[in-house]
């Protein structure tokens, strides 16, 4: 097989030395999505305050707004990353997206300020409160469609811009500096990426967590204006910041848009699909030159899987399109058949995380409603604001990423050997059991809650503070963000590694896209569970005493055991890309075939890595 030197290296084979990339660029990069965090924490956690207590909207529509506009702003990534990978790259959708966000949030706290976009105060039952006309929800709505867009050019690109830093043809270290350590570059490279994993949803974290007390706080006691404009600050900041740092990055070139090579393969595989298949798969058509923009780190092998797309490469009479050039609606090389294949093969474990945003739905909606019935007294004089309880799921998982690389991977490797510990498929299946035991928590606290309700005969005192504590939730908030910490980066993790390296944005967005189905599932379930309760016990209801949130809990639990047991068997069936990868010592290429040892985490630095 004619190969050519790889994408970074001289004429002479050795390494271009570059001043790009690295942790120095961290700083720059991590403070976009702090910002952005930040902001969108900063007015997302206590939105339900403000539509049903400004907005005076009821509890079931308000709790489907804020789903609605979640599943909304995750959606938007597929267009951010389309743009990304298609023809802007990801710095400038990144600033793009920053600009649209900034714009959002002007909206947002113009909306707060001005008493003509907000319904009058009210005091039932004496002053019946009115709800918010229509042009008042178009300000609203208009401005969170602004805030989903700039989301949808930052989410999918921040991750993957950041894990592009360190790219293992975008190094600077020589190669006796990496050997030095005992490593392959590869290992070397992936510990460094799933640092970076870490760091970045610990940066995001952290931010949420100053939201979540600084914010709330201010929105609560100060005022909406205010309450909104300092995440509005902070957006702003945070596109000056990654501005500045321009000159250190490294911009990969956008390799033309993955949707048209994916649709290109099924066209051609179509087209061609009483062909028949040739024995030796190396009769498929190849072309490295075609193929250089989108495979810098090796081209994708052949594999044995969903082999009707082949036909996409099989050779035929009629398949040139004038002037030498190949017809690419006829004809696809093995390397673009195999970035389709990839992807549908990462679809069933990608699909597992969709319940876990689903399950943790209810802790920006119901669970809020839930503490804001009960005794929120830290001290004789200060309550605590219903949706800074969020801090607890925030605070585990932060403390879960800072003891994951410190604690539990030393721990972890005692046992597996691998470099990581774990592999991230272990890491997702860790987290989806422990946010079992989240939910399950939340149906039995809840059933302590309106038990104590009852008892003191609160059940038709919707306004009345059960006497029970608050810090009773804390237990499902913090065990859900142990759960976070290792699923959610797994998933990314996951994501990044498996998906071909044109479509890393893509699969970047396909981590909020899990996000975005999730949001849409959980107001499925919501208006589907009250229309099956209503007229016999509804379990949702504006008085949540007299409702059963603890049997909704209860069935979203039932669900989570389903997904988990959905999930291990499609890890059971699944299988590893297959990359050809260069070799340090010349221009000589090796196939890096990932077999299920390589899946249980024996070929790579961070499970299966390569």
């Amino acid at each position: 097989m004619a190969t050519t030197p790889p994408a970074g290296r001289d004429g002479a084979g050795g390494r271009k030395k570059r001043k790009q990339g690295g942790f120095k660029t961290m700083p720059f990069i991590l403070v976009n999505e702090v910002c952005d965090r930040f902001a969108t924490a900063g007015f997302g956690a206590n939105l339900i305050t403000y539509l049903t207590q400004q907005l005076h909207l009821p509890l079931v529509e308000a709790s489907n707004t804020l789903t609605n506009f979640g599943g909304t702003s995750s959606l938007t990534p597929i267009l951010g990353a389309l743009a990304a990978d298609s023809f802007a790259g990801r710095f400038w959708t990144i600033v793009a997206g920053s600009v649209f966000y900034q714009l959002g949030m002007l909206g947002l706290v113009v909306s707060a300020l001005l008493p003509s976009l907000r319904p009058r105060p009210c005091s039932p039952p004496a002053a019946p409160c009115r709800r918010a006309n229509g042009l008042q929800l178009a300000v609203l709505y208009v401005s969170l469609l602004f805030t989903s867009l700039g989301s949808g050019g930052i989410r999918p690109c921040v991750v993957a811009f950041g894990a592009d830093q360190f790219d293992p043809q975008e190094q600077e270290q020589d190669e006796e500096e990496r050997r030095g350590v005992g490593g392959t570059d590869t290992e070397a490279v992936a510990g460094k990426k799933r640092q970076y994993f870490n760091l970045y949803f610990f940066t995001m974290g952290f931010a949420v967590l100053l939201a979540l007390t600084v914010v709330v706080y201010i929105q609560e006691n100060v005022g909406w204006g205010w309450g909104f404009g300092i995440p509005a600050i902070g957006m702003l900041v945070s596109i000056v910041v990654f501005v500045v740092g321009y000159p250190l990055y490294v911009r990969l070139k956008p390799g033309g848009s993955p949707f048209t090579r994916l649709a290109q393969v099924v066209a051609a595989a179509y087209k061609k699909r009483r062909a028949p298949l040739p024995e030796d798969p190396r009769m498929l058509y190849q072309d490295k030159e075609l193929d250089a923009l989108i495979s810098t780190n090796g081209r994708l092998l052949h594999t044995n899987q969903l082999t009707f797309f082949d036909r996409a490469a099989i050779v035929t009479p009629g398949d040139a399109a004038g002037a030498g050039k190949v017809d690419l609606w006829r004809l696809s090389t093995v390397h673009r058949v195999e970035e389709l294949k990839s992807i549908v093969r990462m679809l069933p474990i990608w699909s597992a995380g969709i319940l876990l945003v689903t399950a943790g739905s209810h802790n920006n909606s119901f669970t809020i409603q839930q503490a804001r019935t009960m005794d929120r007294h830290v001290t004789q004089h200060f309550q605590i604001p219903p949706a800074t309880m969020s801090i607890f799921t925030t605070t585990a998982m932060l403390v879960t990423l800072g003891l994951y690389d410190r604690a539990f991977v030393p721990l972890a490797r005692r046992f597996t050997g691998l470099p990581a510990g774990i592999t991230y498929f272990q890491r997702m299946a860790v987290g989806l059991a422990i946010s079992i035991l989240s939910v399950a928590t939340a149906a039995l606290v809840e059933a302590k809650r309106r038990g104590a309700a009852a008892d003191h005969g609160l059940l038709d005192a919707p306004g009345a503070v059960v006497p029970m504590s608050v810090f009773w939730l804390v237990p499902q908030y913090a065990i859900h963000g142990v759960a976070d910490g290792f699923s959610s980066v797994g998933h990314m993790e996951f994501l990044y590694d498996q998906a071909p390296e044109s479509m890393r944005s893509t699969a970047a967005a396909l981590f909020w896209l899990s996000a975005s189905l999730g949001s849409y599932m959980g107001t499925v379930l919501v208006t589907a569970v009250q229309s099956a309760t209503r007229g016999g016990g509804e379990w949702l209801q504006d008085n949540i005493n007299r409702g059963r949130l603890d049997a909704y809990y209860w069935l979203v639990t039932c669900l989570m055991v389903l997904n988990l047991g959905y999930y291990l068997v499609c890890f059971h069936f699944y299988t590893m890309k297959p990359l050809e990868v260069a070799e340090d010592d010349g221009d000589h290429e090796k196939e890096c075939e990932l077999s299920s040892v390589h899946k249980n985490g024996d070929g790579g630095a961070a499970g299966g890595l390569v």
